[in-house]
């Protein structure tokens, strides 16, 4: 895999991360015209600086530390960023159109405990570790990976206490879907 190849994969995570936020806004919209709450504003910006910080710091590193292609690494790690996009989009169909980027609680639905829900809390978190640790190790980027789990580490604790939070307001779970 080239520096080339390498720079697709960043460039095909970041037009997922944009498809992403095109759901989020619709279900935004439709958490809001719902009487939807949202909480944990303050802490937004901060993750959406990481998770850009993470894309620029993979082609950064790997262009001006030139890292080279670890193929055994660099494949393994390839197939974890796959499953870990998968982990994401099945986080998003099961919640439908309760996902979303931020935190909206809408009153009166009851939690989800269906799809991955059933095994994890916050299995899209999962999905985000996995890919900050993994992406950058396609391509030997072992600094950006260390900087960005570190950094979204302190981040997660911030952003799990405030969904807990904000789902402990919701009623008693429903169904496994």
């Amino acid at each position: 895999m080239t520096s080339t190849w390498y720079t697709l994969l960043v460039l095909a995570v970041a037009a997922e991360r944009l498809a992403e936020l095109v759901v989020a806004r619709r279900n935004t919209r439709w958490s809001l015209a719902r009487g939807g709450v949202e909480s944990g504003r303050g802490h937004y910006p901060a993750m959406v600086a990481l998770h850009i910080g993470l894309l620029l710091g993979c082609l950064a590193e790997v262009r001006f530390a030139e890292r080279p292609f670890p193929a055994v690494l660099g494949w393994t790690m390839a197939g974890v960023v796959v499953a870990s996009q998968a982990l994401r989009w099945w986080c998003i169909r099961t919640l439908g159109p309760r996902w979303n980027t931020r935190v909206i609680v809408v009153p009166g639905l009851p939690r989800v405990t269906g799809g991955p829900y059933r095994w994890l809390s916050h299995p899209n978190y999962v999905a985000v570790a996995a890919e900050g640790i993994a992406l950058p190790l396609v391509h030997g980027a072992w600094v950006t990976a260390l900087v960005f789990t570190a950094l979204n580490a302190a981040l997660m604790v911030v952003r799990i206490r405030c969904e807990d939070g904000a789902l402990a307001r919701l009623p008693a779970a429903d169904a496994p879907a």
